[in-house]
């Protein structure tokens, strides 16, 4: 085998460690970059973290590398406190969430403390702590009388009091060791376990699972909508009243841009709200009293702090650029709601403020926006996946004409889903049937023949 040595020419794309970290910063939300900035904090000790001015502009430009004789003067430089661009527009009124209730106690602490509350003697909160621990996140009973009796060494009966004692608890319906007896239990307490309901919830809830309100009807000589009126008592019960409470506190969605309008002009305002201001470390000011091998350390941890400021005003200035392209392009909806959003592409966007595709896209990853009209994912108003007469249709769109559709039909003969689909069509909205299903589904609509009134 001949070998030989040969030369070549070529380009490539290196990606550096600095370059994947200012790429992955780009994609994070206000809330994780808060923990990177919290970790990096821990971890360089050339990074000085001000928390009081955590809302105080800071906007200085940053080169890439820096030797240590550049420390002192640069450190002062990020220290001044006026060295400030105005490109960025910040949002110095209070900042809104959006969650959903948070939940302080879980299903078994509220449980154990109506034990405590009820049961006196010994011998029953031994009992009722075994069948508080052996209901599930539904708030069922997941064992038997017997299996408890075994376990806690008393009777039958004993468990059984118990447990009718607990069924009494809040949330209505607790306790239950199926659908029937939950729902059962939520009419009595409810005063509405009577008549048709009763009747129903008795020996026909099989039957309404399958719709056969006419043969309900006739063995209870009565008619279908005396049926269907029982049917919608019922379904207001709940049928997992455990999911009430939760085991873990809600997250908040913070929005990472606030988008107003003031005197007739939307305002983009970047929520920098509890993020800190960065600066070098003031310990490195003076370099006289390092060697060698000290200086070269703080060079790499200067230049590391340095990259992650530099970085996070990078993220800021595009995550601005882009909301701002946003609201130009999307001003009926700002101004008219949901409705009103317009297909839009990132390379749109991209090629507006001069950036990759690729750079929108991270932009608007893991992101929300506070609208007029609520806080909603930045990445929804890139959601264009249907065609419609060689445009980009906003599958949000098509949603919101279904539920217009839907909430107008004759509820005596409801819309089918093909019928649904043909309507859209005359409107130049082509979607087929099983789209309409998926996304009535979405909405939370049932099926016609489920929709249908008597």
């Amino acid at each position: 085998m001949e070998q030989s040595l040969s030369l070549q020419l070529g380009q490539k794309l290196a990606m550096t460690m600095q370059l994947q970290q200012a790429i992955s910063i780009l994609q994070l939300s206000a809330q994780d970059l808060r923990t990177l900035i919290d970790n990096e904090y821990l971890e360089n000790p050339a990074l000085e973290m001000d928390e009081n001015d955590a809302e105080s502009d800071t906007r200085e430009k940053i080169t890439d590398q820096f030797s240590f004789e550049d420390i002192s003067a640069l450190a002062h430089y990020l220290g001044d406190e006026t060295a400030a661009t105005n490109s960025v527009v910040r949002d110095d009124v209070q900042q809104s969430f959006e969650a959903v209730a948070v939940i302080k106690q879980t299903l078994e602490e509220a449980l154990e403390e109506q034990v405590n509350m009820t049961f006196s003697s010994a011998d029953e909160r031994e009992i009722a702590q075994y069948i508080v621990g052996s209901i599930n996140d539904n708030g069922y009973l997941t064992c038997t009388i017997q299996e408890i009796a075994t376990a806690v060494n008393h009777s039958e009966s004993e468990i059984q009091q118990v447990l009718y004692t607990i069924q009494t608890f809040e949330p209505d319906g607790i306790g239950a060791r199926n659908l029937q007896e939950c729902l059962t239990i939520q009419a009595k307490q409810q005063e509405l376990y009577h008549g048709i309901v009763a009747e129903i919830l008795d020996h026909y809830l099989d039957e309404i699972a399958n719709l056969h309100y006419k043969n309900i009807a006739d063995k209870l000589g009565c008619s279908p909508s005396d049926i269907q009126l029982a049917v919608d008592i019922i379904r207001s019960l709940n049928p997992k009243p455990g999911l009430a409470f939760g085991s873990e506190q809600s997250d908040y969605i913070v929005p990472d841009v606030v988008v107003r309008k003031i005197d007739d002009e939307y305002i983009v305002l970047v929520n920098d709200y509890g993020i800190p201001r960065l600066n070098i470390n003031s310990a490195y000011k003076n370099s006289s009293d390092f060697d060698h091998e000290t200086k070269k350390y703080i060079e790499g941890r200067v230049n590391s702090a340095a990259w992650l400021i530099k970085s996070i005003e990078q993220r800021r200035s595009t995550l601005y650029n882009v909301v701002c392209e946003i609201v130009r392009l999307q001003t009926e909806f700002f101004d008219k709601g949901q409705r009103f959003i317009k297909p839009m592409l990132m390379k749109t966007v991209a090629d507006h403020i001069e950036v990759h595709e690729s750079t929108v896209s991270r932009s608007v990853a893991n992101k929300y926006v506070e609208t007029p009209h609520g806080v909603m994912s930045l990445k929804s108003f890139f959601n264009a996946n249907l065609s419609a007469n060689g445009e980009e249709l906003v599958a949000s769109q098509v949603k919101a004409k279904i539920k217009t559709l839907i909430e107008q039909e004759d509820t005596k003969k409801p819309l089918s889903d093909q019928q649904i689909s043909e309507l859209l069509k005359a409107e130049d909205m082509n979607i087929s049937r099983r789209t309409v299903m998926k996304y009535r589904e979405q909405l939370g609509f049932l099926s016609s023949v489920k929709r249908k009134r008597y």
